[in-house]
């Protein structure tokens, strides 16, 4: 049974750090690329950044360069995403996504997906 669960998530204030996990389980993790995708209340889900599991290459979002930093630990087959410097507009469910194309895009149709972590950051 494929899984993907995240955690970490929690209440934080603007200007503070987090790292949230994205544990995977039931499918091969090192032959696939995981990623990271919010949803704010009202608003569409948007894509944070990925990275590639054929050379470990990442792709970020515009809005999230320099703050937000995507890693993955194929032994125990968990993706990180570490967030600083966190902003009110941060705020969001955030999802962790898998698929087998290595570079696969925002716009692309990713294989599995998880159940999503709140992330709420105080002003």
């Amino acid at each position: 049974q494929v899984r993907l669960v995240e955690s970490g998530g929690g209440l934080v204030q603007a200007g503070d750090s987090l790292r949230l996990s994205c544990a995977a389980s039931g499918f091969t993790f090192n032959r696939y690329t995981t990623g990271w995708f919010r949803q704010a209340p009202g608003k569409e889900r948007e894509f944070v950044g990925r990275i590639s599991w054929i050379d470990g290459s990442t792709y970020y979002a515009e809005f999230v360069k320099g703050r937000f930093t995507i890693s993955r630990d194929t032994a125990k087959n968990t993706m990180y995403l570490q967030m600083n410097t966190l902003k009110f507009e941060d705020t969001a469910i955030y999802s962790c996504a898998a698929d087998r194309a290595p570079y696969i895009g925002p716009g692309g149709h990713w294989d599995y997906w998880g159940q999503g972590t709140q992330v709420t950051v105080s002003s």
